[in-house]
């Protein structure tokens, strides 16, 4: 505690990025694997120019009468040849697909067993430019990040050529548009900061709320909704409580589904991909319901979240949360568990499984935050946030699969603020920075977000 002391007097002069900073540098609990990095890139006026034209045609296009057209069929064995010389050496090209077929495509499938974006994906775009532009531009942009390149980025060039690509094709309100749009998304995701994260989000779900794709609408744009869903449920979570998900929960499923019709539609699609994608919905619920309560106790929202309704619709939640861990199918149950010290270690094999326990344990956190008065809980370790907490970060220690990586960083930070060990504290840190790391994904400013909740800064 002497220690803690000592460290907090010594930052109360300094600005909050030059806390960071100093801690970074500083810190016996910082670790050498990487650095908060400063991306040059998200200021770049070209860049910024480019996202607000983007932005704005997909809302033009959201707000348009044309009727939405089908995606165009593959032309199997009789590929289109796509140049990118103007912009990238063959060198580089060949360089850009691999590392998405390897790096990036895994994570964009890592709820998705039949890789639709490592290959159906990859395939559509030998004839389409727009997807096979974007595909390169995310794939320079993960490269850039994660070996930290600097002033110079293929990624913005090619980022533009997608955007003037796949402009005409917004206008035909044509649904690859949103196939290419998403994986931008994922482009704009990679290194903006938290604050920014919905702004980024919301042209992408002005067009699946416009186009009616949701996800039980199979095929390719069902991966990609579930691509996009993700991402959603991440800006929720970053809100800390404040907003839901930007597209409506009732979007996610088929027209005309109620709620309660959910749990059964999820559990017959059959899939172990699907009950993955439902811890999503779920996590995603939580998040609704907690952003519906504050609104409606510290905003006076008039929007029906009484107390006795935000008891029935807890209770409800946290049911469903119970059964999804009792009913689980095999391929989403861990291979091996072990204990440890200062967490377990949970195995998985099915890559799903992975991101999906983790947000499960983490929507039981936040709920277990907002206990209602009449909620009867028999004692149990289901009943403990730390062993929740204690769960999410034994997981993300025992898996190495890199698509898990990026989706486990609003766990980890909603796990680590219940920690108050040093040791524990140090773990957490290090498996944020390994994630930035390893993926290039912006991780570290959560770093900055814990330590300040433990009283380090």
């Amino acid at each position: 505690m002497e220690h803690n002391r000592q460290q907090r007097s010594s930052y109360t002069a300094l600005s909050r990025d030059e806390q960071c900073f100093e801690f970074e540098n500083n810190h016996e609990l910082a670790s050498p694997l990487t650095k908060i990095n400063l991306d040059q890139f998200i200021q770049d006026p070209v860049y910024l120019q480019s996202q607000e034209t983007l932005r704005s045609l997909l809302f033009s296009t959201a707000q348009s009468t044309v009727p939405t057209r089908a995606p165009s069929p593959v032309q199997d064995g009789q590929p289109h040849t796509i140049s990118s010389r103007g912009i990238l050496s063959s060198r580089k090209r060949i360089e850009y697909l691999k590392n998405y077929v390897a790096e990036v495509a895994p994570w964009l499938d890592m709820f998705d067993m039949q890789r639709t974006f490592g290959i159906k994906i990859m395939d559509m775009s030998q004839n389409c430019p727009a997807l096979f532009y974007a595909i390169l531009a995310l794939s320079s942009r993960q490269l850039e990040r994660k070996n930290e390149i600097r002033d110079v980025y293929d990624s913005l060039e090619l980022y533009q050529e997608a955007i003037r690509l796949v402009t005409p094709l917004l206008h035909a309100r044509h649904l690859d548009a949103l196939i290419v749009c998403v994986i931008l998304c994922c482009l704009e995701m990679m290194s903006a900061s938290a604050k920014d994260w919905r702004r980024h989000l919301e042209g992408c779900a002005a067009l699946f709320d416009t186009f009616n794709i949701n996800g039980f609408s199979g095929g390719v744009l069902q991966a990609v909704f579930w691509c996009y869903a993700r991402m959603d449920l991440c800006g929720a979570l970053i809100s800390d409580g404040t907003e839901s998900t930007l597209l409506r929960l009732e979007k996610w499923l088929p027209p005309g589904t109620h709620e309660n019709k959910a749990r059964k539609l999820f559990s017959e699609a059959g899939s172990n991909d699907m009950y993955a994608n439902y811890a999503v919905y779920l996590c995603s619920k939580v998040c609704d319901l907690i952003a519906d309560r504050t609104k409606y106790t510290e905003l006076g929202e008039d929007n029906g979240c009484s107390t006795d309704v935000f008891a029935e619709r807890w209770m409800r939640l946290w049911d469903d949360l119970q059964l999804w861990m009792r009913d689980r199918p095999s391929g989403i149950c861990p291979v091996h568990e072990a204990e440890g010290e200062p967490f377990p270690r949970v195995l998985f094999v099915h890559w799903g499984a992975i991101s999906s326990t983790q947000l499960i344990h983490t929507a039981c956190i936040l709920l277990l935050d907002m206990t209602p008065h009449k909620a009867r809980l028999q004692s149990s370790s289901s009943t403990s946030k730390l062993w929740h907490a204690k769960q999410i970060c034994g997981i993300s220690l025992a898996n190495p699969h890199h698509g898990c990586l990026n989706n486990a960083l609003q766990p980890l930070w909603i796990a680590g603020r219940l920690f108050s060990h040093e040791r524990e504290h140090s773990l957490v840190v290090k498996l944020i920075r390994s994630i930035e790391a390893t993926t290039g994904w912006g991780t570290c400013w959560r770093i900055c977000d814990l330590e300040c909740t433990w009283g380090y800064i």
